[in-house]
């Protein structure tokens, strides 16, 4: 009787018992630099396809401002200047969302006799605080340089108008323009350097998983020492490619 788990080299009837083939372990290098030039197209092509989309997309500039939030002084001011700009902190951050409304829009746009809405006038515009500072920097985007910078400066000189008619009293809150902007001379998108790398690099990317797909599908034996290990036989001989030469017209 055969022990359990224990399989003998020759069955009954004198046939040799083979172990189930064992597949070799990929190299990736191997696979890589095999089909190296097919990963490079595929990059390049890429890029390339970045490279146009970039140049048919509508350049877009952005124009910013500085404003400066502070306080009047009056007669019953406090000595306690720590005490003050942390006020005048937490009074900026809730100046950046006054920015961005539709009163600021609407008188700006009447100001500059645009033929817009304001919601369509505040998706090209943004305001921030400039972090632990009384600063707030506003910022408007559009495909005319010149525009933008008009257009950002109209919308500070409006808010600081629109703080002064809120806050009248002695020790009222002020927004100062501190830094006016300036005609932007290169557009903020696209960024044509940066898509094409981006692009190139996911090219090779998607080369590479290409790469071992094929070599996955291919079920070519590439060496002597891949077939030993697929099928489990040793490898005695190989027999050499060879051309044969084509006969000469008129010989015999």
């Amino acid at each position: 009787m055969k022990e359990p788990g224990v399989y003998p080299d020759h069955t009954l009837s004198g046939e040799i018992h083979q172990e189930p083939p064992v597949f070799s372990q990929v190299d990736p290098i191997q696979v890589i630099w095999r089909r190296l030039w097919a990963i490079l197209v595929i990059g390049l092509v890429f890029a390339g396809m970045a490279a146009g989309f970039s140049l048919m997309q509508t350049p877009t500039y952005e124009a910013s401002v500085k404003l400066l939030i502070g306080q009047k002084q009056g007669s019953d001011a406090t000595n306690d200047l720590g005490n003050e700009v942390q006020g005048l902190q937490l009074v900026t951050s809730t100046m950046v969302q006054a920015v961005a409304t539709r009163p600021v829009a609407e008188k700006a746009i009447q100001e500059l006799n645009l033929s817009t809405s304001a919601e369509t006038f505040l998706e090209n515009f943004s305001s921030e605080q400039v972090e632990d500072t009384q600063f707030i920097e506003i910022s408007y985007q559009d495909p005319d340089p010149e525009k933008a910078q008009l257009v950002v400066n109209t919308v500070g000189d409006v808010f600081s108008d629109k703080v002064s008619e809120v806050s009248p009293s002695t020790n009222a809150i002020t927004a100062t323009v501190w830094e006016r902007a300036v005609v932007p001379d290169s557009p903020i998108s696209p960024n044509p350097v940066r898509n094409v790398v981006l692009a190139f690099v996911l090219g090779l990317m998607v080369g590479i998983g290409l790469a071992f797909l094929l070599d996955y599908l291919d079920d070519d034996w590439g060496s002597p020492e891949e077939v030993e290990k697929i099928s489990g036989v040793p490898t005695f001989s190989t027999i050499p490619t060879f051309k044969v030469p084509k006969s000469k017209k008129g010989g015999t």
